[in-house]
């Protein structure tokens, strides 16, 4: 009987977490015939390294994102069917995410900071960044920006709607396309949001069940971007 996914995950951890228990001492002992202040200056680059390798690979999001990738692969062996990669070149390694086609088609018009536009300027009153994880200052719920548009992009009837007469600027400000946090909204939803209404927070991680198709891992402050998602955005990087 074949275990659970959680289970088997979490075994792999823990198995990869003795296999590197050896270098480590080896490390470590080492580094006791070198002088202290080496020592400790080494010790924090190890540490450093060894904090964005766990969120990377040792993270449970990270090992569920990976053996859902290999089910994805199988599965498509199986039917004839492509997972199709978002990017310039879909024969690289830019992570599985909606096809650069498939967007277009669903939103040919680019609203809600969904262009495939390569933002390869980034202008200086765009505030925030990709990746960067905010909360709303008057509704209070938080998210992770995914997309940003300099300006307000949205249907007309949208924009009349949520940007009233008396707060035109919004529409000329930076707006930020948001995947929303499922503890704050139990629907798992996006919203757009003028760059005034948002403000950045630390050392909080987000629920969605979408994250993972944006993002590779978070250090704490920040998700990192997957290449898809880094291409349209470079300068965020």
């Amino acid at each position: 009987m074949p275990l659970p996914l959680d289970v088997g995950v979490r075994a792999g951890m823990v198995y990869l977490v003795l296999v590197l228990a050896i270098p480590i001492q080896y490390y470590l002992s080492n580094q006791m015939s070198v002088p202290s202040t080496q020592r400790d200056a080494n010790l924090k680059r190890l540490l450093k390294t060894f904090y964005h390798f766990k969120s990377k690979y040792l993270s449970l999001p990270s090992w569920k994102r990976w053996c859902w990738s290999w089910f994805k692969k199988a599965e498509s062996l199986r039917t004839g069917q492509k997972f199709i990669i978002l990017g310039k070149d879909p024969g690289k390694d830019m992570g599985e995410t909606p096809a650069k086609d498939v967007l277009t088609y669903r939103n040919p018009e680019g609203y809600f900071a969904k262009s495939t536009e390569v933002r390869s300027y980034r202008p200086t009153d765009v505030k925030f960044r990709v990746g960067q994880v905010v909360k709303h200052k008057i509704w209070g719920y938080r998210g992770v920006i995914i997309g940003w548009d300099a300006k307000a992009h949205a249907p007309e009837e949208w924009l009349n709607k949520m940007h009233p007469p008396d707060k035109t600027r919004w529409r000329d400000m930076p707006n930020y396309s948001i995947l929303v946090d499922t503890r704050d909204r139990g629907t798992p939803q996006s919203t757009y949001v003028p760059q005034e209404n948002i403000e950045v927070i630390s050392n909080y991680e987000i629920q969605h069940p979408f994250i993972w198709d944006y993002f590779d891992s978070f250090d704490g402050a920040l998700y990192i971007m997957r290449k898809a998602l880094r291409y349209f955005y470079p300068k965020d990087g």
